[in-house]
């Protein structure tokens, strides 16, 4: 039995297509004629194959569209692969970053890495670890975590919540300066206050180095960047939520805390922990205030202390052969610390939320 023939009605609005195998076809057919171009005239290499084999793309799709499908449809798939064009664009550099770190910083993932420290390693040992550094960063980022997260919050909520008039302008004004003061600057901040004016009424008239200091000083870069996070999510709250619960009787600070919070809590969660990964990459800073140490330093409030970010610039500008090693494993363990603590922060506001 025969399948009934579309009408003519149906044939006019479902049109011509190209087939599927045709942007494929124009996609390799682009970049065999753009590596014919690039190498016959000798003018580049890969990265001009591809940069000119999109544009070649493009022009060919948008082409063989409008004879086959029209000049609305080829409008259409022209901007769609200028989408995924973009897409792919954006992809392809922390791929290359993803790929460098893992292919790099995999030559020293060993037990000695995370074991020991740099102490009494000479310049021909191809041993030391950043067990040092790992140890000062998680101490440094958790105390500049505790400082900036509650006071940020919190003024997020006065300005979303309470802030009216003047001073609250003033308040979000400051936040957005703050929010592109350079490292440089907040580390020159807490040297000049808290190390050499208020360190050395504790340290017998001496100034003093510390993680703490170094704390200090990546909480006053954290804080703008929770503040901002938390005060967006906080607006995108539902007035109507706020609504029914003050229609109940519930007080104003107890809606924020068990409704507005809640809700908000995936955002916030996550401007914390940008905020976290901002102040881990850190190097201006914790050199300027805790000024780095090879030795392990389990007190944050006395002595030197080191950091991931500070290990990875002190072995990249060493002149040791196996120091590059160090710095890749070094920025591996960094950027998977990061992820690690982003992961098993989103899992608990999760939980928390599903609990609710």
């Amino acid at each position: 039995m025969t399948a009934p023939a579309l009408s003519p009605t149906a044939t006019a609005l479902r049109g011509r297509r190209l087939p599927k195998w045709a942007p494929l076809g124009i996609a390799a057919l682009a970049l065999a004629l753009s590596a014919a171009i690039v190498y016959g005239a000798a003018i580049g290499g890969w990265v001009l194959i591809l940069a000119l084999g999109t544009l070649l793309y493009l022009a060919g799709l948008h082409g063989a569209a409008t004879v086959v499908e029209g000049r609305r449809s080829a409008r259409n798939r022209t901007w769609s692969a200028l989408i995924h064009s973009a897409f792919i664009l954006a992809v392809l550099p922390l791929g290359s970053v993803v790929w460098t770190l893992v292919s790099k910083g995999a030559e020293r993932l060993d037990a000695n890495f995370f074991g020991t420290s740099m102490n009494n390693i000479g310049p021909r040992d191809p041993m030391g670890g950043a067990y040092h550094a790992i140890l000062g960063t998680l101490e440094q980022v958790g105390i500049a975590a505790v400082i900036s997260v509650p006071l940020g919050i919190l003024g997020a909520i006065y300005i979303v919540e309470y802030g009216r008039g003047r001073f609250a302008n003033t308040i979000r004004f400051f936040v957005d300066v703050m929010t592109g003061v350079p490292s440089i600057v907040a580390g020159l901040f807490i040297l000049a206050f808290w190390v050499l004016i208020v360190s050395p009424i504790f340290n017998n008239g001496r100034p003093g180095y510390s993680g703490f200091a170094a704390a200090l000083a990546l909480s006053v870069l954290m804080l703008p960047t929770v503040v901002r996070s938390t005060e967006e999510m906080l607006r995108l709250v539902p007035a109507p939520l706020r609504e029914g619960a003050y229609a109940l009787g519930v007080p104003k600070w107890k809606t924020i805390l068990r409704i507005v919070l809640p809700t908000a809590l995936p955002g916030i969660v996550t401007g914390v922990m940008l905020s976290i990964a901002r102040a881990a990459g850190e190097t201006a800073p914790v050199l300027l205030v805790a000024g780095g140490t090879a030795a392990i330093n389990f007190n944050p409030f006395e002595n030197n202390q080191s950091s991931l970010s500070l290990f990875v610039y002190s072995q990249a500008t060493d002149s040791s052969k196996y120091a590059p090693d160090r710095a890749w494993t070094a920025a591996l363990t960094l950027v998977a610390l990061v992820l690690v603590l982003t992961i098993a922060a989103k899992l608990l506001a999760r939980r928390n939320r599903l609990g609710r």
